[in-house]
């Protein structure tokens, strides 16, 4: 008889363990799923905003960059430079040359003439970059030969600069 009740406490205890081992319940799973949708609703267009930000200031950077190469190409060549010499001086790294334009990320940069002359170019330039994507709004900065990147889209009504 003691083999028997041996035998029911191995049972009972069998038992026993696969109760006690710890898992996530469904609810449990769908709580942390439903937590995981509401915190990324709320993070992404964030996320999204604070990327079209960097991109704004990485081109404001290059504008300024573009600034001081036409000020060193204007100073040799009695000229300021095209966007495509420009672009090569710098080793390409305005973008990548698409015609008269140059594209950089979602930006396009282009002169205003888009193929000016050289007598227009000893007077000075203009270069805007164009950044418009769907459903967020249509950027435009402008730099001249005074060396300034302005904003001209949307319009700046802080401190843009």
């Amino acid at each position: 008889m003691s083999h028997g009740r041996l035998g029911k406490e191995k049972l009972g205890n069998s038992d026993m363990g696969k109760r006690g081992q710890s898992g996530f319940s469904l609810i449990e799973l769908l709580l942390v799923c439903v937590v995981i949708g509401i915190v990324a609703t709320i993070a992404i267009p964030y996320f999204r905003k604070a990327i079209h930000a960097s991109e704004n200031r990485g081109m404001r950077t290059t504008l300024k960059s573009v600034a001081s190469t036409q000020l060193s190409f204007a100073t040799t060549n009695s000229r300021y430079a095209r966007l495509s010499e420009v672009n090569n001086l710098m080793g390409g790294s305005v973008g990548t040359q698409s015609g008269t334009d140059v594209i950089r990320g979602q930006f396009t940069v282009s002169m205003v003439p888009a193929a000016p002359t050289d007598a227009e170019l000893r007077d000075g330039y203009t270069i805007n970059a164009t950044r418009n994507v769907p459903g967020e709004g249509l950027y435009v900065y402008e730099l001249t030969e005074a060396g300034r990147v302005r904003q001209v889209l949307p319009a700046c009504t802080g401190e843009c600069d």
